[in-house]
């Protein structure tokens, strides 16, 4: 499983806003086109987190591929008011405010030890 972090900035007051757009955006096909297997949206003290885990390291040309379908682009719209770019001298898209994952673990789940 590939997994991606986007940071940003967000009011926690647009936190149930947020969620709200993003289950009626899963509730399409668009996750199953993009690849993605599970979304997660965190808030902590001004920052927004979106933790998205797809099947495969391929998510990010799945997403690009996407990002001319209209539900797509209605998503990035509305999420405008309320998600800003953690660094806006920076952001070009979303790939501007990924996360680098610089460690990994994973469970063993035969019971041994790794």
């Amino acid at each position: 499983m590939h997994s991606t972090l986007i940071v940003a900035r967000m009011d926690i007051e647009s936190s149930a806003e947020v969620g709200r757009l993003f289950a009626e955006f899963d509730r399409t096909e668009m996750p199953h086109r993009m690849g993605t297997r599970r979304r997660q949206l965190f808030a902590y003290k001004g920052l927004y987190f979106h933790l998205q885990d797809f099947d495969a390291d391929n998510g990010g040309e799945l997403i690009e591929d996407a990002k001319t379908d209209p539900r797509f682009v209605q998503i990035s719209d509305d999420l405008k008011p309320f998600i800003e770019a953690y660094d806006p001298a920076t952001w070009r898209s979303p790939a501007d405010a990924m996360a680098t994952r610089f460690y990994d673990w994973t469970a063993d789940t035969t019971g041994g030890h790794r």
